[in-house]
């Protein structure tokens, strides 16, 4: 429906197409392409016209129809208004274990149940997925602050509770990461020295451990049925096998591990959604995914330095966005996405898309720019 709205209409991406939108569609083409290599390449290429379908289409709806930062807080308010009432329900599923998603068509009724604890789930497919949408939405509601402080509270109320409810210990993570996010928009200016002091502690800790640094996830155990020991034990294993999937994936991995999944006789449970690329499409792909993150970061960034130039758009709200994409990219070494939760994902990068186009276009910016004589000057200040 809205592919033939843009169709028919004069609605159009907001500016040129720039750098994430080029790198989007790499990692599509290179999605289908690797289909070709797969032991069974008609049910792969349907697999992959699907997926392709789906993440990339709702990149490019929200990457048309989001034209403003208005839109940006309109989308915000729309998904606070759908996730209360979700919030709402998996309270319900956590207090009575039934999960009311069942009533229209739900697979199963019951909520999953570990260690003696309810891990209430929603209309998701999982109950790890349920909370880390809920812990990416927390910087979404808090981009509505200035505007709509009742409702931003709402929507913060009601991720926390998306988190609670799930009882997993990935989303719990995925919150504190959230939350830390936002709280480091107070010391925006540091984030250069920021991360590269982590990529610096992550390579002490490396020297220093017996084990890869990684292994720190098998001591994360915050609601007592965890299982990152799993997390680690698939990277080690991924990495031993390298040489069967890093060309253009793989579609047996039943021998990395020494258990599997019940609902699949040729596969592990690959727990880790930067995996999950490298098992579907191989290196390249897992590569693609990457870099599609790390340039919606630094689009992030350059859109809060202009827009602090410019005042044409809260730079807060555009931090909110990359917060959420934080919390996103930290959730993926713990759950790959496979149900709606994309939607979430592919907001967050198209709307960055879309403020960063904006803002790219704004004379003011760049007439900030030449007037200093320095086009370095709006980057610094």
């Amino acid at each position: 429906a809205a592919f033939v709205r843009v169709f028919f209409s004069s609605d159009k991406l907001t500016g040129r197409l720039n750098a994430l939108d080029w790198l989007v569609a790499a990692w599509s083409a290179v999605a289908l392409l690797s289909s070709l290599f797969a032991d069974d390449t008609s049910a792969t290429l349907v697999n992959r016209l699907g997926l392709v379908y789906t993440n990339t289409g709702i990149y490019l709806v929200l990457r048309v129809f989001c034209q403003s930062g208005e839109d940006v807080l309109r989308l915000c308010r729309i998904t606070v208004a759908l996730l209360i009432p979700v919030a709402a329900s998996m309270v319900y599923e956590k207090t009575t274990g039934l999960n009311l998603y069942s009533l229209i068509g739900d697979s199963s009724p019951w909520a999953e149940l570990r260690d003696g604890v309810v891990r209430a789930r929603g209309p998701f497919a999982h109950a790890i997925l349920a909370g880390s949408i809920g812990a990416a939405f927390l910087p979404l509601a808090a981009a509505l602050w200035s505007s709509r402080r009742r409702l931003a509270l709402a929507g913060m109320a009601a991720g926390l509770v998306m988190v609670y409810a799930s009882a997993s210990t990935g989303p719990v993570m995925s919150m504190a990461f959230a939350i830390a996010a936002i709280g480091l928009w107070r010391w925006r200016h540091w984030t250069r020295f920021l991360r590269w002091s982590a990529v610096v502690g992550y390579i002490l800790l490396d020297i220093v451990m017996n084990a890869p640094a990684y292994h720190l996830l098998t001591r994360i155990d915050l609601t007592g049925s965890s299982t990152s020991w799993h997390r680690a034990a698939l990277i080690d294993t991924a990495i031993a096998h390298w040489s069967e999937w890093w060309l253009a994936g793989t579609s047996y991995t039943r021998h990395w591990l020494p258990y599997g999944v019940p609902w699949s006789g040729d596969q592990v449970d690959i727990t880790n959604y930067y995996l999950r690329m490298g098992v579907d499409g191989g290196l390249p792909l897992m590569l693609l995914f990457i870099a599609v993150l790390a340039k919606a970061f630094q689009f992030v960034g350059q859109t809060v330095r202009r827009s602090e130039a410019a005042a044409s758009l809260s730079p807060f709200v555009a931090w909110a966005l990359g917060a959420s994409l934080f919390a996103h990219a930290m959730s993926f070494m713990s759950v790959s996405y496979f149900d709606q939760s994309v939607v979430f994902l592919y907001l967050a990068l198209a709307t960055i898309g879309a403020v960063y186009a904006r803002e790219d276009r704004n004379p003011a910016v760049h007439g900030i720019a030449g007037m200093h004589g320095d086009p370095a000057w709006a980057r610094q200040r």
